[in-house]
């Protein structure tokens, strides 16, 4: 399984960004699906997750009514749409899959396949 983020870029305060991940794997629709950040010198947390049906979503509180995850079975795509961004919201940020996926899970530990991330930087 391979899993490929873009759509990291450099913004201002307040901008909004839009990140993308496509999936290799045609069972693409039964994973559990997260974004993940870590910023420079710090450890990688949970942004948000969706379940397989993309019915259900959970947020980080920093992402809580400025994130929205979204995703698309039939494109093998999963989506991070981030508006009102801040300099804190600067990071690398990955999408993750996990294969059960129906309960969505915020442990970095219960992702089994990583795409290699995308920069985001927001500015003052």
């Amino acid at each position: 399984v391979q899993l490929q983020a873009s759509g990291g870029g450099s913004v201002q305060t307040g901008e909004s960004l839009t990140l993308s991940c496509v999936c290799s794997r045609p069972s693409f629709s039964s994973f559990s699906l997260a974004w993940f950040r870590q910023a420079p010198g710090q450890e990688r947390e949970f942004v948000g997750g969706i379940n397989w049906s993309g019915r259900s979503t959970i947020y980080a509180d920093a992402a809580k009514g400025r994130f929205t995850i979204s995703r698309d079975n039939a494109k093998n795509s999963v989506y991070l749409q981030m508006s009102n961004l801040t300099p804190q919201d600067t990071a690398v940020y990955y999408c993750a899959a996990n294969l059960h996926g129906i309960q969505i899970k915020s442990e970095i530990e219960e992702y089994t396949y990583w795409g290699p991330g995308t920069l985001v930087t927001v500015s003052s």
